[in-house]
C-alpha cells in the first residue's frame, strides 16, 4: 500500500532544533522554536499550574471520557476570558480542543459544512501552520496584503482595499494580537477600520487567538475580538492556553462560534460536536481542568495574572536590549520595529544568505525567512548574538 509513497518535506522548525541540539558550539543561539523561555533558558512550568495540577491529583476521582464539547467549566471561563461582555451569551457557543491547532482544524471541518465552496482570505505572511491546517482540510485560502518587509510597518491601507475586494460571505482570518511572524498589530483605530470594511463586505470573522495576555493585557489583547463580536452577526475565534498558562503539550485551547441568533446557535453547535465526534471523539481532559482550577479560583487567577506579567515583561526586555545592542554595533541599519512589535515573534530583517551565514558560521539558528523568537535571547548571550548579527550585514 505504501510503495508509492515519498518522504514528506521535513519540518523546517523540527530540522532547526535538531541542528542547535547536534551543534556542539557553547555559544550557540536557538532563535527559531516557538516555545517560551526563562532568562535561564528554560520553558517552565507555571508555579500556578503546579499548584492547580497538584489539586487534581487530590480530587479527581475518575479518567472516564468527557463529552464532546469537554469541559463545560473551562470553557465557560475561556468564552468570558475572550468575550467578556461584549455580546449577548445567547448567541455563543464554546467548545474544548485540542490546542489551538485542533480548534482551526475543527473550525475548517465546520466551515466546509456549512459552504464547501468557501475561501478564507489569510495575511501575507501568516503562521506558517495556518496553510496546511485550512488548505489542507480543503479550504481555499487566498492572501491579502499586512506586512512590508523592507519597512517593517503593518500594509495598513493596502490591507483595507485588499480586503474590500473580497466577496460578500468569504471568509477572514485575522490574527488577534502578537501577530505570528510579524509581531506588528494593528493600533485599535487600525481595528476599527478593518471592522467596518468586514461589516460593509459582509465577510466572516475567523480569529486566531494564541497569545492572549502576551501583547499589552488580557483585556486589550481581545480588543479586535470583542469590537468585532459587538458588530457582526457571526464570527470564529479559535484560542490557544499553550503559550499563555505554558500548556504546550497538554494541548489545550477552545473554538468560539458567534450566531446570528440562538436557534442558528444550537445548530452550528450540533454540527461542531458532530464534527469532532468524527475526528478525535473527545478533547483530552488534563490541561483543560488546571485552566479551570485556575480560572474559577480568585487566588490562583491572581497568581496567573502575575506570572503572566513577567513573561510579558521579560520579551519586551529582550527586545529592548537586542535593539540598543543592535544599535551600537550596526548603527546604519534600524532595527527599531523589534521594539514596536509584541509577544514572541517578529522579523529579524536580514536575507536567507544571512541568516544561513549566521547559522554556519557563529551557531545562531533562525528559520530562513529571519522570523526569530524572542525568548530565545538572554542577557548572557546578547552581545553574541548582536555581534554575530552585525558580522554577517
Amino acid at each position: 500500500m505504501f510503495e508509492s509513497m515519498q518522504p514528506a518535506p521535513a519540518d523546517a522548525i523540527l530540522g532547526l532544533i535538531a541542528e542547535h541540539r547536534n551543534d556542539p558550539r557553547p555559544q550557540k543561539v536557538d532563535l527559531g522554536v516557538g516555545v517560551f523561555r526563562t532568562a535561564a533558558g528554560e520553558t517552565p512550568v507555571l508555579d500556578v499550574v503546579k499548584t492547580a495540577e497538584q489539586r487534581l491529583v487530590d480530587t479527581q476521582d475518575s479518567k472516564a471520557y468527557i463529552g464532546t464539547a469537554g469541559d463545560p467549566s473551562f470553557n465557560a471561563e475561556m468564552q468570558q476570558l475572550t468575550f467578556a461582555d461584549s455580546v449577548d451569551e445567547s448567541r455563543l457557543m464554546t467548545i474544548q480542543a485540542p490546542g489551538g491547532s485542533g480548534s482551526l482544524r475543527v473550525a475548517a471541518s465546520l466551515i466546509l459544512r456549512a459552504r464547501e465552496d468557501a475561501t478564507v482570505w489569510v495575511s501575507e505572511p501568516t503562521w506558517a501552520n495556518h496553510i496546511p491546517l485550512l488548505g489542507g482540510a480543503g479550504l481555499t485560502l487566498k492572501p491579502y496584503p499586512y506586512y512590508d518587509t523592507d519597512k517593517h510597518v503593518i500594509r495598513i491601507d493596502a490591507m483595507l482595499e485588499g480586503l474590500r475586494q473580497a466577496p460578500a460571505g468569504d471568509i477572514v482570518l485575522l490574527h488577534a494580537c502578537c501577530h505570528n511572524p510579524s509581531g506588528l498589530d494593528p493600533s485599535e483605530d487600525d481595528w476599527r477600520a478593518i471592522a467596518d470594511v468586514i461589516v460593509e463586505r459582509e465577510l466572516v470573522p475567523f480569529v486566531d487567538m494564541a497569545y492572549q495576555g502576551f501583547a499589552t493585557s488580557l483585556n486589550d489583547d481581545a480588543f479586535a475580538v470583542r469590537h468585532l463580536a459587538g458588530l457582526v452577526p457571526e464570527m470564529i475565534v479559535a484560542n490557544s492556553c499553550s503559550k499563555n498558562f505554558g500548556l504546550y503539550r497538554d494541548r489545550v485551547g477552545t473554538l468560539s462560534i458567534l450566531a446570528a441568533d440562538t436557534a442558528s446557535r444550537d445548530t452550528v453547535y450540533s454540527q461542531v460536536n458532530n464534527v469532532v465526534r468524527t475526528i478525535y471523539s473527545v478533547p483530552p481532559d488534563h490541561g483543560a481542568v488546571v485552566v479551570s482550577l485556575i480560572l474559577n479560583d480568585p487566588e490562583l487567577k491572581a497568581a496567573w495574572r502575575i506570572e503572566l506579567a513577567e513573561m510579558r515583561g521579560r520579551l519586551r526586555e529582550m527586545r529592548v536590549l537586542l535593539n540598543d545592542a543592535l544599535k551600537e554595533r550596526a548603527p546604519d541599519h534600524d532595527f527599531s520595529h523589534l521594539v514596536r512589535a509584541v509577544g514572541m515573534f517578529c522579523f529579524l530583517g536580514i536575507s536567507p544568505e544571512q541568516v544561513m551565514h549566521l547559522k554556519k558560521d557563529f551557531g545562531v539558528y533562525m528559520v530562513d525567512s529571519s522570523r526569530i523568537n524572542i525568548a530565545g535571547i538572554t542577557a548572557g548571550n546578547v552581545n553574541y548574538l548582536a555581534d554575530s548579527i552585525a558580522a554577517v550585514l
